[in-house]
């Protein structure tokens, strides 16, 4: 599971709940009138227009419902696009470690957990890791990247040698 995908379905169930107490409240709403004409001279075009409000809102809100639910599924779907690609043991390891992170958009692209700009990349072909964006790691930050790619390099290439 990912933290998108858990906030995406409390916000679905937050959305249902008040789209279920504003559906009721409607109801109420309407069940007030108690069957009487709303022809009347003093309050039938107020309570037709509360209806109207009342029926926006609930349309509104299952169009934010729905897009929730979109969302959802799509998240649902890279899940399972990255779940496909067969990563090598070690960088399995070091994602499960939270060492790195892997992009949704590109599986075979890794993210240093606390570095900004740099990736680390797998090559599909060759198996061989290697990097792109290097200028865009700071100085502060720089240490950190470089100590986990040359340990995943060095896992990497024992790797290879075994195979």
């Amino acid at each position: 599971m990912s933290k998108r995908l858990d906030i995406l379905k409390a916000s679905l169930a937050k959305k249902q709940q008040r789209f279920d107490d504003r559906l009721q409240n409607h109801f109420d709403t309407v069940a007030s009138a108690n069957g009487q004409p709303l022809n009347d001279k003093r309050n039938g075009q107020a309570t037709l227009n509360k209806w109207d409000k009342q029926s926006d809102a609930l349309r509104a809100l299952q169009d934010s419902i729905q897009r929730t639910k979109d969302a959802i599924e799509r998240e649902e779907t890279k899940i399972a696009i990255v779940s496909l690609v067969e990563l090598p043991a070690y960088l399995q390891q070091a994602i499960d470690g939270g060492l790195i992170t892997q992009w949704r958009k590109h599986p075979r692209f890794f993210f240093v957990v606390g570095v900004s700009g740099g990736r680390i990349v797998l090559d599909e072909e060759t198996g061989i890791i290697g990097y792109r964006y290097l200028n865009k790691v700071s100085k502060e930050e720089y240490p950190t990247f470089r100590d986990v790619f040359n340990r995943l390099n060095k896992q990497c290439r024992e790797s290879q040698l075994v195979a």
